[in-house]
C-alpha cells in the first residue's frame, strides 16, 4: 500500500466500541510521501486519555478507521531530501500529539505560527491521529509498526533518556510542563496539582524540577499520598476525607494545574485555594462540560482562569533538557503492543501507576546513517 518494503500496520478502531478493547489489527495507508517527511519504525508508544476519548468519539465524531497513539518513539528508517531539524536515518525521534500545522504555507496569514506557537494554529492544525494533512492524507498514530510524519514535528530523543521514559513526555509531559513554565513556576511559587494520574504525576515532578517552593497534590483520597511525596510533593489535600479541607487551605496557592477530567469536581472550591492574582490552569478535558463557575471567587482574588494545549516542538526539546538536567523520570509500566486492547481498558479503569507504554517486542533499531 505504501510503496515501501515495510508495512504500516496497527491497532485500528472502526467504531465507538473500539474504546472498550475492540480495536482490530490491520494495515493502513500513510499520508502521501513528501520530501519533508520521515518514516519511523516504532519502538514504543504511550497510552493517553486522548486515545480513549477519540476512539469513542468523545470530543466529536471520529474519522474511522483510526489508529490512535500520540506519544511515539522510534527510529527513522526513511528521510526525505528536505527534512528539517537535521534528522537522518537511524536517529531516535519522538512525535507528540501534533504532527503538522499550517506554518504559513497557505494563502491565510497565521500570526500564531509566525510566533512559533504551532500547537495553537487555527488555519490547519493536524493531530498525530484522526487528522488530515494539507496534501489530503490521513494521520495515523503510534499503536502501530511504522508511522509517517512531517519531520518538523519530530524531536530527537536525548541519548541518555530511555525510549519508554521519553514516550509519555511527548503528550502528558509537555501538556503539564508548558503551562507551568509559561506561568512562571519557579522559586517562591506555591503550586497545586489537582489529580495524581498520568498528567498529574508529571505536574508534580515538573513543579519540583522548576524549583517551586511548595508543591501540593489535591485528590479525593489519601491513597496516593505516599506516591505524591516520593515524586516531590511537599503537601497533600484529601478532599473526600477532611470536611475542613477548604477552610484549612484557602488562599494558600499561587498556581493550580488541574489535570482532572470530571464534570463533577468541586471546581469553585478549588478556585478558593488560590491567593490574590492566582492562576488556575485547566488541562484535563472531559467529554462533557466543566461545572458552572461562580464569579465571586474570581472577582475577590483577581484570579486568572486559563487553559493550555500540548506544546510546540521547542517546548518538547526544552522539557527533555530539563528532564535530563533534573533527572525527571516518569512512573511507567511497559506493556507489549499486542496487548493494546487490554491496556486501554485497564487505563480507563484507572490502573496505571502512572502511565502505560506499549512496546513493540520485535523492534530492532536501525543503524545510524553517516
Amino acid at each position: 500500500m505504501s510503496g515501501t518494503d515495510y508495512k504500516f500496520e496497527g491497532w485500528l478502531g472502526f467504531d465507538k466500541s473500539s474504546a472498550h478493547g475492540n480495536m482490530q489489527w490491520g494495515e493502513f495507508e500513510p499520508k502521501p510521501w513528501e520530501e519533508t517527511d520521515i518514516d519511523i519504525k516504532i519502538e514504543c508508544c504511550g497510552v493517553c486519555g486522548s486515545d480513549i476519548h477519540t476512539l469513542r468519539s468523545g470530543w466529536g465524531p471520529t474519522n474511522y478507521p483510526c489508529c490512535v497513539g500520540h506519544e511515539v518513539v522510534g527510529t527513522v528508517v526513511r528521510a526525505g531530501s528536505k527534512v528539517e531539524g537535521g534528522i537522518k536515518v537511524g536517529d531516535r525521534v519522538g512525535v507528540g500529539a501534533q504532527s503538522d500545522a499550517c506554518r504559513n504555507r497557505t494563502d491565510k496569514e497565521c500570526k500564531i505560527c509566525a510566533d512559533g506557537n504551532y500547537n495553537y494554529c487555527r488555519v490547519h492544525h493536524v493531530g498525530t491521529y484522526n487528522g488530515v494533512y494539507m496534501n489530503g492524507g490521513k494521520s495515523y498514530g503510534g499503536y502501530a509498526t511504522y508511522q509517517r510524519v512531517p519531520s518538523f514535528f519530530a524531536v530527537k530523543i536525548p541519548e541518555s533518556m530511555p525510549s519508554s521514559h521519553a514516550a509519555p513526555m511527548l503528550c502528558a509531559g509537555v501538556t503539564t510542563y508548558a503551562p507551568l513554565k509559561f506561568h512562571g513556576v519557579g522559586p517562591g511559587k506555591r503550586v497545586g496539582v489537582i489529580g495524581l494520574g498520568g498528567l498529574g504525576h508529571f505536574g508534580v515532578m515538573w513543579a519540583k524540577a522548576l524549583g517551586a517552593e511548595e508543591v501540593v497534590v489535591i485528590s479525593r483520597s489519601s491513597s496516593k499520598k505516599a506516591d505524591a511525596m516520593a515524586m516531590g510533593a511537599t503537601g497533600f489535600i484529601a478532599t473526600g476525607e477532611d470536611p475542613e479541607w477548604l477552610n484549612k487551605n484557602r488562599s494558600t496557592l499561587d498556581i493550580i494545574l488541574c489535570t482532572v477530567s470530571s464534570a463533577d469536581m468541586p471546581f469553585n472550591d478549588y478556585l478558593c485555594l488560590l491567593d490574590l492574582d492566582g492562576v488556575f490552569i485547566q488541562v484535563g478535558a472531559p467529554d462533557d462540560d466543566l461545572p458552572r463557575i461562580k464569579q465571586m471567587a474570581l472577582i475577590f482574588n483577581r484570579i486568572k482562569l486559563t487553559g493550555s494545549l500540548i506544546g510546540s516542538p521547542d517546548d518538547i526539546r526544552e522539557m527533555f533538557q530539563l528532564a535530563v538536567d533534573k533527572k525527571v523520570q516518569p512512573w511507567i509500566s511497559e506493556i507489549p503492543m499486542k496487548e493494546a486492547n487490554k491496556a486501554i481498558v485497564d487505563f480507563e479503569d484507572g490502573k496505571p501507576r502512572y502511565r502505560f507504554v506499549l512496546k513493540n517486542e520485535d523492534y530492532t533499531p536501525v543503524p545510524a546513517q553517516a
